[in-house]
Parts: structure tokens; C-alpha cells; sequence
């Protein structure tokens, strides 16, 4: 299974595509989308609708699996996040239909690391080892993104509960 995972973000989204056969995985490419904060608001997500159309007609995946969005402080600077967030999932149920899933940043942990509060470097160690790669995947936006499909992997025989509806 060919799962395309994306970290949602309007100046960087983060994207990593890798491949699921039988509990092996295998990097496909990972990197980031991003948008020039001297665009406006809507040319920005018009960049982020582009770059996903290209990440889903480029790798073909099979299931797309996105990271919800948490805020802790202050929302407003979500705000931009979020709409960006829209955009990504749109441009995927259009594409993919009923193959697009969402996980919250604690399972996407406890998928990868058996810890629900694990930190970033930790995440980063255990992509870098699932994946059988030769250093951290970076930027970090990528690693993200890389965890967030091998989250789904991990996770797939339950993706019902996981679908978006």
C-alpha cells in the first residue's frame, strides 16, 4: 500500500510518501510544500491546492493519511493553519474520495513510539529506524509527515475508525 502522509501547514507543509507491504516500510521521497509569506492569504492556499494535486498524480498513493491540528496557547495564529488544513483535505477526499484519514499528534506517538508523550527527537530517531534510513529525515516538517504515514501503516487494519467521514 502506497500511503502519501502529510503534516499540515500554510508557510511549510510537510509531505512523505512511503510504501506498506506487510509490516515493512520503504521511503518513497518526503519533503515540503511551501508558500512565500509575501503572497496573499488565498494565493498561498491556491499554492497548497497545486502542491498536493502534484504529490497525489506524482506518487499515486493509495491512502492519504493527514495530522489534526492542536492548539495549546493561541489560536489565533491557527487560524491560517487551519485553513490551510481545509485546503489539504479537500484537494484529498476530491482526489481519493473515501481513502483519507486523520490522526491526532498522541496516536500518531503511541503509533510510532509506544508513547503517546513522546518528544520530537524521539519521533525523529524512531522514523529514521522504521524507516531504515541513514540519518533523521529533514526538514523536520518532513519527518512529520513521514510519521504520519507510517502511523497509518501501523494502524490500517483499523482505518475505519480512523476515516474521515
Amino acid at each position: 500500500m502506497r500511503i502519501l502522509g502529510i503534516d499540515p501547514g500554510l508557510a511549510t507543509m510537510g509531505y512523505g510518501v512511503i510504501d506498506a507491504v506487510h509490516g515493512n516500510f520503504a521511503v518513497v521521497d518526503y519533503g515540503v510544500v511551501t508558500t512565500p509569506k509575501e503572497c496573499t492569504l488565498p494565493e498561498r492556499l491556491c499554492q497548497l491546492e497545486d502542491g498536493v494535486k502534484e504529490l497525489i498524480e506524482t506518487f499515486k498513493p493509495e491512502n492519504i493519511s493527514i495530522e489534526e491540528l492542536f492548539f495549546s496557547k493561541n489560536i489565533t495564529t491557527g487560524i491560517p493553519v487551519a485553513e490551510a488544513r481545509g485546503v489539504i483535505l479537500l484537494t484529498a477526499v476530491k482526489s481519493l474520495g473515501s481513502e483519507v484519514y486523520e490522526y491526532t499528534p498522541n496516536q500518531i506517538k503511541q503509533a510510532i513510539t509506544g508513547y503517546g508523550g513522546a518528544d520530537k527527537i524521539q519521533m525523529q530517531h524512531m522514523v529514521q529506524a522504521l524507516l531504515r534510513l541513514k540519518s533523521v529525515p529533514r526538514p523536520d516538517d518532513a519527518a512529520d509527515a513521514l510519521a504520519v504515514a507510517l502511523c497509518h501503516a501501523q494502524t490500517s487494519r483499523m482505518s475505519t475508525a480512523f476515516r474521515i467521514q
